[in-house]
């Protein structure tokens, strides 16, 4: 009896369609003659996934009483018995009430697979449990009901079922998933357009990986060596050469020709280290391959050719981009060149791409790892034991161990040779070599005391000490040096990444990067100086260090010119000229953060300038119009009452009265938010935070605002959230008076709050004309009226001032869609330190 296989819809979200789908499938496969039972599926009363079940054999569950409660699951025993060829088992990730013979459902579900049934089931890309923590931070919601990746990973068949985010609201809305009372908090909650975005691109991803997983198991399984084109992947050999960036370009604009196109920049090096390319261009390259949406990557291989071919297979990639050998035409008598091999050997599955560029034919260049010095005192020790150790030798055995032998007296003097070679290196090793063939010749050769040599087998010996000591004494000078010099060259490494990737991390921090390069090489003070021209003195931009400081580059103990007018001044030593490479990139990007502060500063000003004007404007304006409508309002109505031509009846009296309070009103409400937005502009709004409970201030909120015009939904059970009273609730009546003054005649204004993770969100929800995706931002700024609103309907400060406020408390104000029409605001505060975690219950989109 065989294994089941496992078929699985994954969806990024609840309602996005998997039941209907499997349960889809189930009618296909009965209309087949395929025998197809549903061992649990729950519809949660949703009547078109209710309506499938219909003409489906249904297995009857399992009772288990737990606290009182009753509960159904799978009963298992049953489907066993049943033993049909394929069961539905629907919310693989579900956690069984305890007592059932199983912890969690995809366990029942193996027991199935393992009697050989075949399963259909469904999960959610929320309950896989790697993806717990992301799922957290994206909704504000644990998943407690988790599924192991690997479990999902065997199934034989993974269906997306897909939707965008819009459909599924839409759905929602309609009460297609929840009922209806239960919507409005899943679409402010669980179900925002943010979070179904996130998800939604979380599942396809996800399924793009396990394709990819699934060709190259079919390639495996079946030896496919040959490439498949299933999208363009575009490999780029990289030489370290400054050809590298148009190779990297012109592999983009291939990749861009195709839908889905991937460009894989790769850098081989030889194993043994003896070349290498320019840490500082590759550290480029790798920053400009990035840029593009391509990756780079540093293979290790012998042979240049082999390793691009076999990394190119190994990707399945399509295209390889090749530049022009940079060779003299004299060179290509020792070999054809990598590209030439490459096009060669690429086989018909994989097209060769050779790219001309300005470097062609002018000699490689490529720079060689300079030898590493091995410091002073590692070379004298070297030279004494090489010199003076076998002399001393010579007297020890002369004297104290006379008649060791010859192959013992040669194996001795090898081993000072060898002990030379390791301290101060090959020259002292060769010295060593000599003095000690000399020695051997002249105290332990026969005859002794002359440079004869009797026997013409010790003849030999003493060619073979010769030979063996050097060619030792090289292995071990080569070893030593390689293993310094790969020391230093880590640490260039790392230094340049720390430059790239403080590039692409957009750091702007100039004192920052003064200071790592006067830790970097051991300096007392680093400077970077500038002029505007050669006729100016130096000024000092930004200086890091205890050190002295140098008006001019030359006074300098280091300097490094950055263009014409910029320059770096180190002082505290004078560095050796290898060092002056990393010390070239530093200065680069010192220009690079230089500029990029200076363009931040300006942008700035200019944003401050614009700001002030568009504020100065707005004001004129509001002030020439909206203050002096209630104004005009005010003399009328007081003119009118002290004119002496008109005797006014106390009802006319009174309404003119009213009329002046009403423009009084206005004008104090007016200026307030004038005010209010000056304080905002100036930054002197301080927030005095307390714990309070919403149903304390809301309430207070609405007074200016009609009874019948707002309705209050603010549970009792809600935490205490950390808040400036008075400015929560100047923004809450804000936002309130505006949710009024565009809603329909008889339709009230919502005003609800509910907890959700660490917050509490307050939601204000009208049924007005609403507000388009692209003027939700807008809506926020000063002097911003949206529509046809009158004239006299403000100056458009509310909602300035209430996000204002809001963002003073460190809360949010964001404006999203109502469904079925109209503008929600929810505005989120922070909850008291300490309230216990908000727990969504099913409602939530947890299931």
């Amino acid at each position: 009896m065989g294994r089941g296989k496992l078929r699985i819809y994954l969806g990024a979200a609840p309602g996005v369609g998997k039941t209907y789908s499997m349960l889809s499938e189930a009618h296909r496969r009965v209309e087949r003659g395929t025998d197809c039972v549903v061992a649990f599926v729950e519809h949660h009363h949703r009547p078109r996934t209710e309506v499938m079940l219909h003409g489906l054999e249904t297995m009857p569950r399992r009772k288990i009483e737990y606290r009182h409660t009753v509960f159904t699951e799978m009963d298992v025993d049953a489907v066993l018995a049943r033993k049909p060829a394929v069961a539905l088992v629907d919310e693989l990730a579900h956690t069984n009430i305890p007592g059932a013979r199983n912890a969690k459902r995809w366990q029942d579900v193996e027991e199935l697979l393992a009697a050989g049934i075949d399963v259909i089931s469904t999960v959610n890309i929320q309950h896989l449990e790697s993806l717990g923590d992301v799922v957290e931070s994206i909704t504000g919601v644990r998943q407690r009901e988790t599924v192991p990746d690997e479990v999902v990973r065997r199934a034989d068949q993974i269906e997306l079922v897909d939707m965008s985010p819009q459909a599924l609201r839409r759905r929602m809305a309609h009460g297609n998933v929840y009922k209806p009372d239960k919507v409005d908090a899943a679409l402010s909650n669980y179900f925002r357009p943010g979070n179904l975005t996130a998800l939604r691109e979380l599942a396809l991803l996800w399924t793009a990986d396990r394709v990819d997983e699934y060709l190259q198991e079919y390639r495996t399984e079946h030896r496919v060596s040959k490439i498949w084109g299933s999208r363009e992947r575009i490999v780029v050999g990289l030489t370290g050469g400054p050809e590298g960036r148009t190779l990297i370009r012109r592999a983009a604009r291939l990749a861009e020709k195709g839908a889905g196109g991937e460009v894989l920049a790769v850098y081989i090096s030889r194993s043994d280290g003896l070349t290498a390319a320019s840490p500082k261009e590759l550290a480029v390259q790798r920053t400009l391959v990035e840029d593009l949406g391509g990756t780079f990557h540093h293979v290790i291989g012998d042979d240049i050719s082999t390793g691009l071919l076999e990394f190119a297979r190994g990707v399945n990639a399509t295209q390889i981009v090749l530049g022009v050998s940079r060779r003299r035409s004299w060179q290509y008598a020792f070999s054809p060149g990598v590209s030439a091999t490459v096009a060669r050997e690429s086989g018909p599955d994989l097209d060769v791409h050779i790219v001309t560029h300005d470097e062609a034919a002018k000699g490689r260049g490529l720079p060689v790892a300079r030898r590493a010095k091995l410091g002073r005192s590692r070379t004298i020790w070297g030279w004494l034991v090489g010199l003076v150790g076998p002399v001393l030798l010579t007297l020890l055995l002369s004297g104290a161990l006379p008649d060791v032998g010859l192959a013992n007296d040669v194996l001795l003097f090898l081993t000072l040779t060898v002990a030379a070679a390791l301290l101060g290196g090959l020259k002292p090793a060769l010295a060593s070599a000599a003095v000690g063939s000399l020695l051997l010749n002249y105290y332990f050769t026969p005859p002794v005391h002359e440079l004869t040599i009797a026997d013409p087998k010790n003849v030999v010996a003493l060619l073979i000490f010769v030979g063996v000591a050097i060619s030792v004494a090289s292995v071990v000078d080569v070893a030593a040096r390689r293993t310094h010099q790969a020391a230093r060259l880590r640490a260039e490494a790392e230094t340049l990444s720390f430059l790239a990737g403080s590039v692409l991390r957009g750091e702007t921090s100039l004192d920052a990067l003064l200071e790592r390069l006067r830790e970097t090489f051991a300096m007392e003070s680093v400077a970077l100086l500038e002029r505007h021209d050669d006729t100016e003195p130096w000024t000092c931009v930004a200086v890091v260090g205890p050190g002295r400081q140098v008006g001019r580059p030359k006074d300098a103990d280091v300097d490094m010119p950055v263009g014409d007018h910029l320059a770096l001044a180190l002082t505290g030593r004078v560095l050796p000229g290898e060092d002056r490479r990393v010390l070239g990139a530093f200065a680069a990007q010192a220009a690079v953060v230089l500029d990029r502060q200076r363009l931040v500063d300006e942008a700035e000003e200019a944003r401050r300038l614009a700001e002030g004007n568009k504020i100065r404007t707005s004001l004129l304006a509001a002030v020439s119009h909206d203050l002096r409508t209630p104004l005009a309002g005010i003399k009328a109505s007081v003119s009118s009452l002290r004119s002496d031509d008109v005797e006014w009846s106390d009802e006319d009296r009174a309404e003119l009265l009213a009329n002046v309070e009403e423009g009084a009103d206005r004008l104090d409400h007016l200026v307030g938010n004038l005010l209010d937005v000056s304080r905002l502009e100036t930054g002197t709004v301080i927030a005095v935070l307390r714990q309070t409970d919403l149903d304390e201030v809301v309430p207070m909120a609405l007074v200016g605002v009609p009874d019948d015009s707002v309705e209050l939904d603010i549970p009792e059970t809600l935490p205490m959230v950390v808040v400036d009273r008075g400015l929560l609730e100047r923004a809450v009546a804000n936002i309130v008076e505006n949710a009024v003054k565009y809603s329909p005649a008889g339709t009230p204004v919502l005003v609800a709050a509910s907890a959700l993770a660490d917050r509490v969100e307050l939601r204000v929800v009208d049924r007005g004309p609403g507000v388009p995706d692209e003027a939700k931002e807008r809506i926020f700024g000063a002097f911003q009226r949206y529509g046809d609103a009158p004239r006299g309907a403000g100056v458009g400060l509310g909602l300035a001032v209430a996000r204002g406020f809001v963002e003073a408390m460190g809360g949010t104000v964001t404006a999203e869609d109502t469904p079925g029409g109209g503008l929600t605001m929810t505005i989120g505060l922070r909850m008291e330190d300490g309230a216990p975690p908000f727990r969504p219950d099913a409602t939530t989109g947890t299931t």
